[in-house]
Formats: C-alpha cells, sequence, structure tokens
C-alpha cells in the first residue's frame, strides 16, 4: 500500500503548493476569467490557471510510477509491468494541457479545439491506448473491433469524455469534486480486480484534482480553466481503457459511464436540448444540471453537494456492476437517474419557466 499512497500524495501535495502559486501567476500572464455574460455564476474577475497545478501534481506522479515503480516492485505478490501506454498517457495529456492553456490565454474556436482533441486522442492510440473489444457481462464472449473501427470507437471515447468534464465545470469545485470521485470509484474497481496500473494511475488523478480542490470550492479563489478541464476528462477517459484483456472492456465501457453518468447526461440532455431548439450543438447555454439546481435556489455550494452525492451513487453502482452485482447495481442507477431526471425536468424552475416562455415568444 505504500506505492498506493505514494503515487496519491505526490500528486495532492504538488497539486496543493502550486495552487496558490497559480493564483498569483494567472494576473501576470493574462489568465484571468472576467464575466461577460449571464451564464457565467462568478461576478468578479477570477484567475483562471488552476490547471497548472492539477497538471503538475498528476504529471510528477506518473513519471514516478513509470520511472521508478514500473518494473522494480511488486502490488500483491504481482509485478507492475512497464508499459509504454503509460508514456503515451503523459505526451497525450501534456499537449492537451497545451490545448487548453492555449485556449485560456489566447482563446480557441470550437472546431479547431475539437480538432486538436482528435489528434491527442489518436496520439494516445498510437501508443497501444485503444478499445479492441467489447465483453458481454451478461453472458460469454467478447466482440472484438479492430483497425479503423476501433481508432474511431477509441478517439470518440476519449473526446467525448474530455468534453464532458469540460462542460461541468461551471461551478465552484464540480469538475474537480467530481473527477475526484470518479478517479477513486475507478482506482477501486481496478485494484480489486488486480489492475494495479491503473488503479495507480487513477490515484493520481484523485490526488491532483483533490489538492486542487480546496481552492476552487465555493467560493473559489482559482479556477482551473479549459487547461484543467481537458486534461482531467483526457486522463480519465485515456487511463480507464488501460488493462488486461480480461477487463479491459469493463473499464473502458461500464465502469467510467457510471462513474460519470452526471456530465455524460448533463451532456446528452444539453445537445438534445439544442437540436430541439435549433440551436448550434456547440453553443453555451444555461440550461446545464448545475445551472437548473442554482435557478431552484440551491446556491453554488449546495448544488454542487448534490452532484456530488449523485456522483457518488453513481461510483458505487460502478464498483457494485463490476462485481456482477448487477441487481444491486441497477437499483442505485435508478436512484440517481431519478434524481438527474428531476432536476433536469422540474416545472417549477425559475429557468425552466423563462425557457417556456421564451419558446411562446
Amino acid at each position: 500500500m505504500n506505492y498506493f499512497l505514494v503515487i496519491f500524495l505526490t500528486a495532492f501535495v504538488l497539486s496543493l503548493i502550486f495552487s496558490p502559486a497559480a493564483i498569483k501567476l494567472a494576473p501576470k500572464i493574462g489568465a484571468i476569467d472576467i464575466p461577460k455574460d449571464n451564464r457565467r455564476m462568478h461576478t468578479k474577475a477570477m484567475p483562471r490557471f488552476g490547471g497548472m497545478a492539477i497538471f503538475i501534481g498528476v504529471i510528477a506522479a506518473l513519471i514516478v510510477l513509470e520511472f521508478f515503480i514500473m518494473g522494480k516492485v511488486q502490488v500483491m505478490g504481482k509485478i507492475i509491468k512497464t508499459d509504454t501506454r503509460l508514456t503515451g498517457v503523459i505526451i497525450g495529456g501534456a499537449l492537451i494541457y497545451i490545448v487548453g492553456i492555449i485556449d485560456d490565454l489566447k482563446g480557441m474556436s470550437a472546431k479547431v479545439k475539437f480538432f486538436c482533441q482528435i489528434i491527442c486522442a489518436v496520439i494516445v492510440f498510437q501508443f497501444g491506448i485503444r478499445i479492441e473489444f467489447f465483453t458481454n457481462h451478461f453472458g460469454e464472449g467478447h466482440s472484438y473491433i479492430s483497425g479503423i473501427i476501433s481508432l474511431i470507437v477509441t478517439v470518440i471515447w476519449i473526446v467525448g469524455i474530455t468534453n464532458t468534464v469540460n462542460l461541468i465545470d461551471g461551478l465552484d469545485g464540480l469538475a474537480a469534486g467530481v473527477a475526484c470521485i470518479a478517479s477513486f470509484s475507478i482506482a477501486y474497481t481496478a485494484y480489486i480486480h488486480g489492475m494495479y496500473l491503473v488503479a495507480l494511475a487513477m490515484l493520481a488523478i484523485g490526488g491532483g484534482a483533490l489538492g486542487f480542490l480546496p481552492f476552487n470550492f465555493h467560493p473559489a479563489k482559482i479556477f482551473m480553466g479549459d487547461g484543467g478541464s481537458l486534461f482531467l476528462g483526457f486522463l480519465l477517459a485515456s487511463i480507464s481503457i488501460i488493462g488486461p484483456v480480461k477487463g479491459a472492456a469493463m473499464m473502458a465501457t461500464v465502469v467510467p459511464v457510471l462513474v460519470l453518468g452526471v456530465p455524460i447526461f448533463d451532456t446528452a440532455f444539453a445537445i438534445l436540448r439544442r437540436l430541439i431548439n435549433r440551436r448550434p450543438i456547440m453553443e453555451a447555454d444555461k440550461g446545464h444540471l448545475h445551472h437548473r439546481l442554482m435557478a431552484a435556489g440551491l446556491g453554488q455550494r449546495r448544488s454542487v453537494l448534490t452532484l456530488y452525492g449523485i456522483s457518488g451513487i453513481m461510483g458505487v453502482a460502478a464498483i457494485l456492476f463490476s462485481r456482477d452485482l448487477f441487481l444491486e447495481s441497477a437499483g442505485l442507477f435508478i436512484i440517481a437517474l431519478s434524481f438527474i431526471y428531476i432536476y433536469l425536468t422540474d416545472e417549477s424552475s425559475p429557468f425552466l419557466q423563462l425557457n417556456i416562455k421564451e419558446k411562446k415568444q
């Protein structure tokens, strides 16, 4: 267990140390978020460079994992073998972070940012991080895919999860907290199934997000910016599909989908909402789940804690599912979906009433 603590504490402590440094550095380089529209939940200019602290903490922990632990130590009697896929994660993660930083400082069109995300996903695919089959969890056997189909599925998965985390970064502490819950849930799932590399890497993500959270939770002193949210989403998506043949499909599909249920369903609902209203899919609006909770009068702190709770339920459901406890997992999943449905369709919400009024006009 010492190795798990080393990886977690490396990411956590470095993120904790560099967050105040990011607060001081942000104004000097122009990384400031100035509220310009009513979508913003803050009313004053805020530093927007917290992704630096998360990036330094997580990447440092992953480097320690690759060069000082992999191939040199045993966990539960099993040597953690060297794996070039982790190198791909580090390279891809660094590139996606640079993309986010450029967007934070200079601005970047949605199309260019989307293209860069695809390039980063293709890079990690070339390092062997890919979805190559799906497991029939309710029967036997696998459905295999390869070549261009595997590439397309992998890129869609990585780019999709990257953007879901980016889209929920709308309230103080929301994206960091959800990423923390997701990474710890996947880490525990990987650990109990003997996938120690995935467990250690996910602890690095969780440590980096948790170290940043004290400075980002309401009232926030700093935002992570696109650099942080894209980086966290990209790593969650990429590392979740690293694993031995026996457990790869489970880690790549069911578990992350359950754990990241809140941002995934929120993103899907946002796309559907914009299609129905004949709005561009990439256009920002104020109809996300966290905006609805705010409109209902919960406030930032309670809204975020509510979403933490739903994410936690999803995380436990994912763990139970991985242990073939399908009935128990389904029960928790239905409970979480019920809460999401209530918050997304509550007609008493002031925002929803405004939406209805605008449509009538």
